[in-house]
């Protein structure tokens, strides 16, 4: 990303970056002007990590560790003690030869994103998933690459103006890649394309699982606005996480939507706050079990919960006309016909992460002057999903995907500000109010 919002010009390229002109998508990549690319006769792409929690610290990481010249210049967080304990161990790691964030390019606050947006050619989007939609706006009206953490949105207004912002990247020829990393990874790769080359016949069923323990609970302190609780707090409050259905199950989700090239046109299920019923846990369930149906008649079962010491499994099987696939991102990928011949057994030893395939690919791409990367819009449908999901057992009717798409019902605060108030607040006791199937209005 430049600091000024030009269209780059090729021209002005180094030689070496010149020489690395090659075919995007089946054309010269000389004929495809890219906004934004990075700043002209430089061979340094500086990046901004917007989001200094856990996974941003991670994706910071991972650029940093591509091939290319990758350089940190600025750090946005709603919180200094996040950004602080995200920089350490990346300065502690690269020097400064690679993370350069002086104190005037470290941005704190809700509008600190805004700044340090403006620095890079390249952002790295981190924050909890409700602030996705704005984050990315504001990228792509700025001309920046982009890689963003998945889910996208939590409710359907984002996802609207997600998908309205895929369309203008699209437009501007930026790259975007979302963190939806079994898209890069191998096991996954290899299978899904030969199940798309009709390996396994027509996908007929499928069941997706996320069950675990759970995660973290932050405990209120006394000094905490409602606003910084529920923000420090943020897996456990729908506006900020779209409960763990979306967070987590989206990626067993989303290779459903892959194996199938297509999105449900409905879901039906059950879910409640069963075991995890404390005021810590905010509003989410800790269970949903969903049936979703696409347009073919295909029906995918899927199932998530964060109940601590019962089995866990996140994995996914599909059966077809002619045999059936189980996958996971232990690297396992076995497709085999319905008398047990293996069609395909991937020897997933060795394998490189996903994680960093993701920043691998993207920064080869960026630093080609390629446009190769258009994941937003397929991130988006995938959040849908899970967000028709969340529909389906929040109210315990059928939901359709174009009325729940179209919902007007936004989850976020109308203001963003310390002593603002979110719109959903605990009681006396201090106990939030949960979704009740049959009263809950989801869509409106």
């Amino acid at each position: 990303m430049e600091k000024n919002d030009k269209i780059f010009d090729l021209t002005q390229r180094r030689e070496f970056l010149k020489a690395s002109a090659l075919l995007a998508g089946g054309a010269l990549l000389s004929s495809v002007p890219l906004a934004g690319a990075y700043a002209a006769g430089s061979d340094t792409i500086k990046i901004a990590l917007v989001g200094c929690g856990g996974r941003g610290t991670g994706a910071a990481f991972q650029a940093l560790q591509t091939k290319q010249n990758i350089k940190l210049v600025a750090m946005a967080d709603a919180f200094r003690d996040r950004l602080d304990d995200s920089y350490k161990p990346l300065f502690d790691k690269f020097g400064k030869g690679k993370v350069d964030v002086p104190e005037d390019k470290k941005f704190v606050g809700f509008d600190a994103y805004k700044k340090a947006i403006a620095e890079a050619d390249v952002v790295l989007l981190a924050t909890p998933p409700g602030f996705r939609p704005i984050h990315f706006e504001e990228a792509i009206k700025q001309n920046k690459h982009v890689f963003m953490e998945k889910p996208v949105a939590t409710d359907s207004p984002g996802i609207r103006k997600v998908l309205a912002t895929a369309e203008e990247a699209k437009r501007k020829k930026l790259n975007v890649v979302v963190g939806l990393q079994r898209r890069y990874q191998n096991n996954y790769r290899e299978a899904i394309k030969r199940i798309q080359d009709g390996a396994l016949g027509d996908i007929a069923s499928g069941q997706v699982y996320w069950n675990s323990g759970g995660v973290w609970v932050r405990p209120r302190k006394p000094e905490q606005t409602e606003m910084e609780y529920q923000m420090r707090n943020w897996y456990y409050f729908n506006w900020l996480c779209g409960d763990h259905i979306t967070e987590q199950h989206i990626h067993n989700i989303d290779v459903a939507n892959w194996i199938k090239n297509d999105y449900p046109v409905s879901a039906q299920g059950t879910g409640s706050r069963f075991l995890r019923t404390g005021k810590e846990y905010g509003e989410i369930y800790d269970n949903h079990t969903v049936e979703f149906v696409y347009k073919d008649g295909t029906v995918l079962q899927s199932q998530c919960r964060h109940f601590e010491g019962t089995d866990n499994r996140v994995d996914e099987s599909f059966q077809g006309t002619k045999g059936r696939v189980y996958l996971s991102a232990d690297n396992i990928a076995r497709l085999t016909d319905y008398k047990g011949n293996v069609i395909y057994d991937h020897a997933g030893k060795g394998d490189p992460n996903p994680y960093q395939t993701e920043h691998d690919e993207l920064f080869a791409a960026i630093s080609a002057g390629q446009f190769k990367f258009a994941d937003a819009e397929r991130g988006a449908k995938s959040t849908m999903t899970s967000l028709l999901g969340r529909y389906a057992t929040y109210s315990g009717h059928q939901v359709k995907w174009d009325e729940a798409l179209n919902s007007n019902i936004s989850l976020m605060p109308e203001t963003f500000a310390w002593d603002a108030k979110p719109k959903v607040l605990p009681n006396a006791d201090g106990f939030y109010p949960v979704a009740i199937p049959g009263k809950t209005k989801v869509i409106g």
